[in-house]
């Protein structure tokens, strides 16, 4: 995982807000949680041991990473007897400390932490504290999420409870009746009440559960912290970013961001750069909507030209080309009308080759009926919107926003956040004048792009892969890219971006493939 300092800035033009966990991000209190919980079950197992036997004693290192941190504390209880093979009744949350129950046992830990907490105090990591307080300069909202129900007590203790415009935490997760994590509903809640956007929030976490509950909430960027050697296990569970330490992260205010955009080289220029060593062979991946075709009011009016299309069927006869379609995979099959290539529709959900090939993501028409009933709910509350268009695709709802007043806005996305709140399965994303709902799963376009190389058996050492697209759904791909291709953005104004070229306009981006088409010709034995 690249771990570039262009990947570790954060700021106001790319996300509204920044959602950490406490034990371990914040304060240092995951060690008195650690120790309280060892206490506990060191005694419980010594005093369950057979006669004459030792016991195996609670590890720090092991079991409590593994089977507690992160977790709602009674789940946590649950999670290590079972790995224990120990079966307990659950209980009550009122169960008295010496009763033999997970809730007794949870309460149990729950004495001893308080009793540490006050003899031992808080610490904090200080560099986490300073990039919080950045964060709020730069404009950026943030919260605090905690499966612990001593968050409050934890955060005034330490003098920081004004950092931060929400708290979700192991008292409200029981209130709300959400799951604890590793299930998003705590980030998503956040999300929810600091009136952000996942796609446009990062979650921090040292827990392998929380970074898993980020993700799975959608959110823009995950970052893990390594606090315990557990780097891979923090990538594994979703993380985008990992460090060692949050100083290691880098705020920037919008200008800057602006400004960094603007050293973005221009592909055309830059085409021996693109492609230095001519045994590398391109391999083309080529989003439709702003990319290939200008963006237009209607999305049935985004028709490509005959120019366009020649040189894509051009190219196609030089190297292999792909077009990946936030668009149902036979619409943008049939706009596109070259057969020769592969089509990825549907975000990368359903995907068809040249020869026939088939490739539907699994756990996506798990989703189809959810995304039937919200498509009937949105287009019953948005039909009196002036100008809103619900565009039903096989794998998602776009909700088209381009052609309706400013101050009808926030009703619609009030009317999608309404309906994604009833949905559990679908995920929110954004794009240009979009709102767009999605089966909630581990798939974007950047996954999509990795599995059309692993099914083509592209060796990247001999092939170089090129993604070209314009909008927020791209950005995937861009960032699947940075390791072994180049992602180019399509845009007029400057932008952050994963991307590391740029073409100004489709009509560029024609120019662009001619070239490359021109370049393969003439190295053409």
């Amino acid at each position: 995982m690249n771990t570039a300092a262009a990947e570790t800035t954060l700021s106001p033009d790319r996300f509204d807000a920044v959602v950490l966990d406490l034990d371990g991000v914040i304060t240092q209190t995951a060690r008195v949680h650690a120790a309280a919980w060892k206490a506990m079950f060191d005694d419980y197992l010594a005093r369950h041991a057979a006669p004459g036997e030792a016991f195996e004693a609670f590890d720090i290192a092991t079991d409590y990473r593994k089977y507690v941190d992160g977790k709602p504390r009674y789940d946590g209880v649950r999670s290590f007897l079972e790995s224990r093979g120990i079966d307990l009744p659950y209980g009550k949350p009122d169960d008295p400390s010496d009763r033999e129950t997970i809730c007794a046992l949870g309460n149990r830990k729950n004495r001893l932490f308080r009793e540490k907490l006050r003899a031992d105090g808080v610490e904090v990591y200080a560099s986490s504290i300073a990039l919080i307080k950045q964060l709020r300069r730069a404009g950026m909202r943030t919260a605090v999420v905690s499966s612990s129900r001593n968050c409050r007590e934890v955060l005034e203790a330490a003098g920081i409870a004004g950092l931060f415009d929400a708290r979700v935490d192991g008292v409200e997760l029981q209130q709300l009746d959400l799951a604890g994590k590793p299930a998003p509903d705590m980030f998503i809640e956040a999300c929810r009440r600091l009136g952000s956007d996942p796609q446009r929030s990062i979650g921090i976490e040292d827990a392998t559960a929380g970074v898993q509950a980020a993700k799975g909430a959608g959110y823009g960027c995950v970052i893990g912290v390594d606090r315990g050697n557990q780097a891979q296990a923090l990538y594994d569970h979703g993380a985008d970013i990992v460090v060692a330490d949050l100083g290691e992260l880098r705020v920037i205010t919008a200008d800057e961001a602006a400004s960094s955009a603007r050293q973005l080289p221009s592909a055309l220029d830059c085409l021996d750069r693109i492609f230095p060593d001519a045994a590398r062979m391109p391999v083309v991946f080529l989003d439709y909507d702003g990319t290939l075709t200008p963006i237009v009011a209607h999305p049935d009016d985004a028709i490509l030209s005959d120019d366009m299309r020649t040189t894509l069927r051009r190219l196609a006869a030089l190297c292999e080309v792909a077009i990946v379609s936030g668009r149902d995979l036979e619409d943008v099959r049939e706009r596109v009308g070259i057969n020769d290539i592969w089509y990825a529709g549907s975000h990368g959900f359903d995907i068809a080759g040249p020869e026939g090939e088939r490739g539907q993501f699994q756990e996506g028409r798990e989703h189809l009926p959810a995304l039937d009933a919200a498509e009937a709910t949105l287009r019953e509350t948005l039909a009196t919107v002036p100008g809103c268009l619900v565009e039903r695709k096989r794998f998602s709802i776009a909700v088209h926003y381009r052609q309706v007043a400013l101050d009808q806005v926030a009703r619609i996305k009030q009317a999608v956040d309404t309906v994604h709140s009833a949905h559990a399965g679908l995920r929110l994303t954004t794009g240009k004048k979009i709102f767009e709902l999605q089966p909630d799963i581990d798939w974007d376009k950047g996954k999509a792009l990795r599995w059309l190389i692993q099914k083509l058996e592209l060796d990247m050492t001999r092939f170089i892969a090129v993604y070209i697209g314009d909008d927020v759904t791209d950005e995937d791909a861009f960032r699947e890219l940075r390791r072994d291709g180049v992602g180019i953005l399509v845009a007029q104004n400057d932008q952050p971006t994963q991307a590391i070229y740029r073409l100004e306009t489709p009509d560029a981006v024609q120019r662009f493939l001619d070239r490359l088409a021109d370049r393969l010709q003439g190295s053409a034995p």
